[in-house]
């Protein structure tokens, strides 16, 4: 049953991903918490390191399929995709030493700072009708992350296991960026968060310790990484992400950041719930 759940949930991952450029770790994270509670404590460090590859894959897919004029607009920043790849390391690095309950409730913590800015600061739910930028040509005239956000930006997303969109898309949408086109971009710009990320989960040790545990029976690990969970949430996600890039979805820009409002509102409940049960 619980493969079943992860493939509906894998379905959600691939809609997040082109409607919000949530590569998956927001939506993951609490889900593999669930799905793998028999690891304990470990199931944190699990469920972020697992959730950096369904991230990946779906980051990359989404960024394949889409249009050449939007992913134009990232053309001179090199800097910043560098630097936030070198934030993404940094942020995996910081998961080794930090105990889990620590990384599930800075999860939480950020997702309602997020919530509270984005309702409190002008610029993403209300926007001048003038500061409106569309993805059909015309982002030249919106602005760009400062190439100096990278690290903190790639680091922070790596250790909570959220990617990069959670942080870059109200950044670009107060840079003057219209929904579709900051969700757009946020998949590249998790790419260059999540890969080495991924390089350096896959480089521990963990699953060669626990795998013959009690406590792993009936989790596929490598590394950090269930590899169980990670085909079954992709097999939800990839057909849904290629339908959908072959044909978006017609959605209102303020309806589209209500949207994006409300999703983080419910990770951020489920997960504070998961945190309870394991306190």
């Amino acid at each position: 049953m619980s493969v079943l759940v992860l493939a509906g949930i894998g379905l959600l991952t691939g809609l997040t991903t082109v409607l919000f450029g949530f590569g998956g770790g927001f939506v993951t994270v609490p889900v593999i918490v669930w799905a793998d509670a028999r690891l304990g404590a470990d199931a944190a460090h699990v469920a972020v390191a697992t959730s950096a590859v369904v991230m990946i894959v779906n980051a990359c897919v989404a960024t394949v399929a889409t249009d050449r004029a939007i992913l134009s607009l990232l053309r001179r920043s090199k800097p910043l995709l560098a630097l936030l790849a070198a934030g993404g390391a940094i942020g995996a690095l910081a998961t080794r030493w930090t105990p889990a309950f620590v990384t599930q409730w800075a999860f939480v913590a950020y997702l309602v700072a997020t919530i509270v800015d984005v309702l409190v600061r002008p610029g993403f739910l209300h926007r001048r009708a003038e500061g409106a930028v569309t993805g059909s040509g015309h982002g030249e005239e919106a602005g760009r992350i400062r190439a100096a956000l990278g690290v903190p930006i790639g680091a922070t997303a790596s250790f909570l296991g959220v990617g990069g969109s959670v942080m870059t898309v109200p950044l670009l949408r107060r840079l003057g960026h219209d929904m579709r086109t900051a969700t757009t971009l946020a998949n590249p710009l998790t790419l260059a968060v999540a890969t080495p990320a991924l390089v350096l989960f896959g480089a521990e040790n963990f699953g060669a310790e626990n795998s013959g545990s009690p406590a792993s029976a009936g989790v596929f690990l490598y590394g950090p990484v269930d590899l169980g969970a990670a085909a079954a949430l992709l097999a939800g996600a990839l057909p849904v992400i290629v339908a959908m890039r072959r044909r978006p979805p017609r959605i209102s820009d303020r309806l589209h950041a209500w949207s994006y409002l409300a999703l983080l509102v419910l990770v951020t409940a489920t997960m504070a719930v998961l945190s309870l049960d394991d306190a």
